[in-house]
């Protein structure tokens, strides 16, 4: 072949949406996985270094755009737009633990001859945080040791609070000098960010091979025979995430606040979506969500480049709904009925367990251990659903990264800092309760 023909091949190749050659490479690794079996996992260091990669650029994306963020925004401004931001993502927190109960309730996963399983279960589990822990914990003894070990919620506190510190010695200096410095400091920010905007599309070129290798290795591992059992209980976490993304991402927040078709949404925020539910990490899907964010969704960098890594560590709607389902799936399997109360409290302790949830693969999993502490579950419940927590992972960590886009849309909405004649956009506009 030809070097004119190889071009011609990869420019084929290329014109295809990555979000659809991700797909066909999602649906082809789970498929040889289930045929090949065990062997299927040797490919599991080609996913690894996909996910790798994608965590490689967390820790810069997120300095880079929350300082442009800070640097677009005044301190009165960055208070308001973090309030919203904040306060919505609470809120659909709460729903989504209502609707995992409210759906868990009306399917009852776990009631259907699983008992047995239980004394065959191991724990695996780690102390989850109290409340006290995980609001110490956003603050960082050591800045740059947070960044180099990734801890996103530290780095995203000093980064905003070294950027305010910055806007407001610009805004109050006399000193030219040093006005100058903080305006070069900001413009290598913005070029650090331009910078690795290119890096997430080459990794994103190779992810087509990463999410391929990842799920032949997931199923090549599991096999249909460690699925089966708990179809039940994937299904009911799958309506509920169905549920709640439907009634309130996309008719609360998207038609009744932002007055937007939600099928231009699902269009707009599709790679970030597909690119969660292949590699179950909210913080490694970061740079995918705020591309889909500034080139799909006409979003402005003021309010992605903070809401979006705020979203991506506080956020955990899907991590929220699985503690919901999960609880219910436990009573079942214990035999024991949840009353309101208890139901209740688990509300209550699933939104703050998502609060302290770090957005990595498998996080829910220690969660969980927190909600079961509170209902007197015993952990081996934890070890009964991790053989198929990859494939719920995947599914909470889609309904994650879709609130991370709603809420910014709709808090982009309020600031005027969304263009809604972006491509995206073009499907239709339905009426505003906000207007």
């Amino acid at each position: 072949m030809s070097n004119s023909d190889t071009k011609s091949v990869w420019q084929q190749y290329r014109s295809v949406s990555i979000v659809y050659r991700i797909g066909v490479a999602f649906v082809l690794g789970s498929i040889l996985g289930l045929v090949v079996g065990q062997p299927a996992t040797a490919l599991k260091p080609i996913g690894d270094l996909f996910v790798r990669l994608l965590k490689m650029l967390i820790v810069p994306i997120v300095v880079f755009t929350l300082l442009m963020g800070v640097r677009q925004l005044s301190p009165s401004s960055l208070g308001r737009v973090g309030l919203q931001a904040v306060g919505l993502y609470a809120v659909t927190s709460a729903l989504a633990v209502a609707i995992g109960l409210g759906v868990s309730n009306f399917i009852s996963p776990g009631s259907r001859g699983l008992e047995q399983l239980l004394a065959q279960a191991e724990a695996r589990s780690t102390e989850a945080p109290n409340a006290v822990e995980v609001v110490l914990n956003i603050v960082p003894t050591n800045p740059l040791g947070a960044m180099a070990e990734g801890n996103v919620l530290p780095t995203i506190f000093f980064v905003v609070v070294f950027g305010l510190g910055l806007s407001l010695v610009w805004e109050e200096t006399d000193d030219e000098a040093v006005r100058s410095g903080i305006e070069t400091f900001f413009d290598l920010a913005d070029a650090g960010a331009e910078a690795m905007y290119k890096v997430v599309w080459g990794v994103m070129e190779f992810g087509v091979i990463g999410v391929f290798a990842l799920m032949a290795n997931v199923f090549g591992k599991a096999g249909v025979d460690a699925i089966l059992p708990f179809a039940l209980l994937i299904g009911t976490m799958l309506v509920a995430a169905v549920v709640h993304i439907g009634v309130v991402y996309l008719g609360g927040l998207v038609v009744g606040f932002a007055g937007r078709s939600p099928f231009a949404f699902l269009s707009g925020s599709r790679d970030a979506m597909v690119t969660a539910l292949s590699i179950r990490s909210s913080s490694g899907t970061l740079p995918v969500t705020m591309s889909d964010a500034d080139e799909n969704l006409g979003i402005e960098e003021r309010i992605y480049g903070f809401s979006l890594p705020l979203g991506a560590t506080i956020n955990m709607d899907g991590t929220a709904m699985y503690q919901g389902v999960a609880a219910i799936f436990a009573a079942n399997i214990m035999g024991v009925s949840l009353s309101l109360a208890d139901q209740f409290a688990v509300v209550a302790v699933a939104v703050l367990a998502s609060i302290g949830t770090a957005g990595v693969p498998g996080s829910g999993l220690i969660m969980l251990t927190l909600v079961l502490t509170q209902l007197g579950f015993p952990l081996e419940i934890v070890g009964l659903v991790a053989g198929v927590d990859p494939i719920l992972d995947r599914i909470r960590t889609m309904v994650n990264v879709t609130g991370d886009l709603a809420v910014t849309t709709v808090v982009a909405k309020w600031n005027s800092a969304v263009d809604f004649t972006a491509e995206a956009w073009n499907d239709g506009v339905v009426p505003s309760i906000a207007d």
